[in-house]
């Protein structure tokens, strides 16, 4: 996510709002924040779901549809999304 430099700051304050929600929804086993080193305005959260259908739920809850429309303000471009799965070893 690329964020409008003066923004980070209002997006940092939503993270933490919202991050103990998150890591306590139903199916979510972990939730972090991480920054671009060399791009500060740049930042992923990496999380880790119990399944497709746990994140699915979340996606479609409450909490995701009101952190998401304060978030999508902040941007300066589009964001990546990317959800995979662990490869078997």
């Amino acid at each position: 996510m690329t964020f409008q430099e003066d923004r980070v700051p209002d997006f940092l304050e939503i993270f933490e709002q919202s991050k103990a929600k998150i890591r306590a929804f139903e199916g979510c086993r972990h939730l972090e924040l991480l920054q671009d080193w060399d791009r500060e305005s740049v930042f992923m959260t990496y999380s880790h779901w119990e399944n497709a259908e746990a994140l699915e739920k979340y996606r479609q809850s409450e909490l995701f549809q009101t952190t998401w429309a304060k978030t999508k303000i902040l941007f300066l471009d589009k964001p990546l999304v990317f959800s995979q799965k662990k490869y078997p070893s």
